[in-house]
């Protein structure tokens, strides 16, 4: 059996060997590995660095930059695996964490398991000593709050990277959306299927917006008009 590890990179040429090098230590037993890269036009170097890798690594790149859900269709496009997983290119998540959310899958309990930063996990959003930044955990909450209301679930973190499927289940699913939006739009759909969703304690290690990180204020109420549209 294999894992496809999707990545999508955007202007993430500091970090990009260093999360390989994570994934290749990772030892998920008789499972192997497939690592694709997809370069949504990187514009700071990311490019010449992936095209410089060695190893067996898948390598797409957008003829421009076309957004984060374009990059993850292209990857899905590209796997192999019996198992799907997304990763940011950033440093944020722990690949070692890949091993427990299998789990699930290989006994047959779900086809689909999701990460979660809010459980076993404690984010200080304000103060001197703040180890999330506010504005993401005011936005994580809400969000997760509305689509549990809209959609009946029961869920704890709506917007965490890490979603391992069985690769036939999303392969199945169209998904419209581009951009930061993908992954609501892809649980919207995922939920009114009647998909069973498993979520699992993830390690999580926030960066600040000087540091790199992109989504923003807006990209949450793009996320809430996905959530109400799909609803209707």
């Amino acid at each position: 059996m294999k894992l496809s590890i999707i990545i999508p990179v955007y202007n993430e040429s500091k970090t990009i060997k260093e999360l390989l090098r994570r994934i290749s230590k990772v030892n998920l037993g008789k499972i192997k590995k497939e690592a694709i890269l997809v370069d949504d036009f990187s514009t700071d170097g990311s490019r010449d660095v992936i095209k410089a890798l060695d190893g067996e690594y898948i390598k797409i790149f957008q003829p421009k930059n076309m957004g984060k859900g374009a990059a993850l269709k292209a990857g899905i496009g590209a796997a192999t695996g019996e198992f799907i997983i997304f990763q940011d290119a950033d440093l944020e998540y722990d690949p070692n964490d890949y091993k427990n959310l299998l789990e699930p899958l290989l006994d047959k309990q779900t086809d689909i398991s999701f990460g979660t930063r809010f459980v076993g996990s404690e984010f200080k959003p304000f103060g001197k000593h703040k180890t999330m930044h506010s504005t993401h955990w005011i936005g994580n909450k809400f969000l997760t709050f509305a689509f549990n209301l809209l959609y009946g679930t029961k869920l704890t973190d709506v917007e965490p990277c890490y979603k391992l499927f069985r690769s036939s289940i999303l392969k199945s699913i169209e998904v419209k959306t581009n951009r930061f939006e993908y992954d609501i739009e892809l649980m919207c759909k995922l939920v009114k299927r009647k998909h069973k969703i498993v979520q699992l304690p993830i390690k999580y290690s926030p960066r600040r917006f000087e540091e790199g990180k992109k989504i923003n204020w807006k990209d949450g109420i793009v996320a809430l008009w996905t959530m109400v549209r799909n609803r209707i």
